[in-house]
């Protein structure tokens, strides 16, 4: 290897220059710097069976959410003196041989919980480390480590919000220097380096559709929507998770900066010093857990829980999942999934998902308590599942967190609260505004009907050019029913929990599952055919 003080700067998440301290301490008594990213086939490599365009991984937002990140990161780089080297393949196949090729004496990228960065991290520190190479991975993607919250918690992560408020106090971090300049980057040898790449050069065919997401990815955004956001000092002040309109689509009622947070466009960091700032010239504010504080707080205590708990997004396994005989119904979670459950409050807000790949955390809560113990006793994970790859701020710790908590499999135990599909919805938006916007084929159903319109006469469907059962489907179960059903099965299996103190095995939740088939052959043998015609 040649000698030399070159730093190679590793780009996953964390793309932006403010706060970065991995690209700063890589900058600082350098040479030259690398900056790289790596176009990884696992989530961006087109998927042409997949149930709408995207890869097996991401929809087609959150891919194009991505490139328009890198090619901010890019230009902001520039401006630097730099730029940002883009290569194709497996991430720690390409790191290697890069760092076989350049000149580098230092490892630098921003330190990464998910279970999938941890696999490629092992690989690159453990050669890098042999090869006499520095390694420098800080934790700047949340404001707390998550493993120093463990090991204050004697090695186990806490597993309530106040517990995690109490253990982590005030976080003590100073942010980055921003950076007027950096090294140049060194010579590249034989590696082909790439541009930032457009879809269709990603192989992605834009079919037309009358609307995207209205969010665009980078840095550039992410500090302009911060400000524009929080520039209204009261705003910020009053903020109170969880109210807020779901139904909110022209200007949504919150701040959407989730999809930057995730992809570190934004520094949650930063985030913090932004809103603590604001808090201190304004006489009054709210507080966590409800606050706009209370919120990025929210996603450090799920981060650590995520990080101190193994099988953290499966229910097996999982010490802090209730074991749930769930339905395994394919045909109920597609006519979730695709817009068709009969439920237009549902079935609009599963439209913005695959239009925006966004949605607010209200209109998330509908429908994944639908899915799972609110009506459809469809498994959380497929639930989760559908969401990782459609929502532009998919993150892997928050979103099986949600899930876990909105199944009523952990953290939330009240199983009894359910989410209507119809007067939830109504109390926000009773012109359904929102569902003619996302379902225009019901924008002439009267405001009597919108949220029920299986049960509009005849000559209303007809007027409003939308027959029931033709033109929008009929609902595939009967929410009455479907929850009450629901409850009674969510009460057995967390008796069945309780019993063997969570120690459940695969034939525990079989005769479980037989007993709930049983029972609604014997009970209700109506609304079950009912639902099979329902959804045929």
């Amino acid at each position: 290897m040649p000698s030399g003080s070159g730093s190679l700067m590793w780009f996953r998440k964390g793309l932006r220059v403010h706060d970065n301290p991995a690209l700063e301490y890589a900058s600082r008594g350098s040479t030259c710097v690398y900056p790289l990213f790596v176009i990884d086939p696992h989530y961006m490599e087109l998927d042409p069976n997949a149930y709408s365009p995207g890869s097996t991984r991401a929809g087609i937002n959150r891919i194009r959410f991505l490139l328009e990140s890198l090619a901010d990161l890019d230009s902001s780089l520039k401006k630097l003196g730099s730029r940002l080297l883009v290569l194709k393949g497996e991430p720690s196949e390409v790191l290697i041989r890069c760092l076989n090729e350049w000149d580098v004496r230092k490892l630098c990228f921003e330190y990464d919980t998910d279970p999938y960065y941890q696999a490629l991290d092992d690989k690159a520190k453990n050669y890098a480390s042999a090869a006499g190479i520095e390694v420098f991975s800080p934790v700047s993607h949340t404001i707390f480590d998550p493993a120093d919250i463990i090991e204050k918690n004697g090695g186990r992560p806490p597993l309530s919000y106040q517990s995690f408020l109490k253990l982590a106090g005030e976080p003590s971090f100073s942010l980055s220097v921003e950076l007027s300049w950096m090294p140049p980057v060194g010579d590249v040898g034989r590696c082909e380096i790439l541009q930032v790449p457009t879809l269709k050069e990603l192989g992605y065919v834009e079919k037309h559709q009358d609307e995207f997401t209205p969010f665009r990815g980078g840095e550039s955004e992410a500090l302009r929507r911060l400000r524009e956001s929080l520039s209204d000092k009261e705003w910020v002040a009053n903020f109170e998770k969880p109210k807020g309109d779901p139904s909110a689509y022209i200007k949504p009622a919150t701040t959407v900066l989730s999809p930057y947070l995730k992809f570190g466009c934004l520094s949650s960091r930063y985030f913090y010093q932004f809103l603590k700032d604001v808090y201190k010239n304004v006489k009054r504010h709210t507080s966590p857990p409800v606050s706009l504080v209370g919120q990025l707080l929210w996603r450090e205590f799920f981060y650590t829980v995520a990080f101190g708990t193994p099988n953290f997004d499966e229910m097996k396994g999982n010490k802090i999942c209730k074991q749930i005989p769930w339905n395994d119904d394919d045909k109920l979670l597609a006519a979730w999934r695709e817009s068709r459950t009969g439920y237009p409050w549902i079935d609009a807000i599963m439209v913005q998902l695959r239009k925006w790949g966004w949605m607010h955390h209200l209109a998330r809560h509908s429908v994944a308590c639908f899915l799972t113990r609110g009506d459809l006793f469809v498994h959380w994970e497929k639930g989760r599942d559908i969401f990782e790859r459609l929502l532009i701020d998919s993150d892997w710790a928050i979103n099986n967190g949600n899930w876990l908590w909105l199944s009523c499999s952990s953290f939330f135990y009240q199983y009894n609260r359910i989410y209507s599909p119809i007067s939830f919805g109504r109390k926000y938006d009773p012109n359904g505004n929102y569902i003619r916007h996302f379902l225009p084929i019901l924008k002439d159903m009267p405001k009597e009907y919108i949220y029920e319109p299986w049960t509009a006469p005849l000559s209303v469907q007809t007027k409003a050019k939308c027959i029931i059962g033709r033109d929008y489907p009929k609902p595939v179960v009967l929410h009455d029913t479907a929850s009450n059903e629901c409850r009674k099965k969510m009460g057995q299996a967390y008796a069945l929990n309780q019993r063997l103190n969570g120690r459940v095995s695969e034939e525990d939740l079989r005769k479980l599952r037989r007993k709930f088939d049983e029972d609604e052959d014997k009970q209700e043998p109506k609304p079950r055919r009912q639902r099979q015609k329902l959804i045929k």
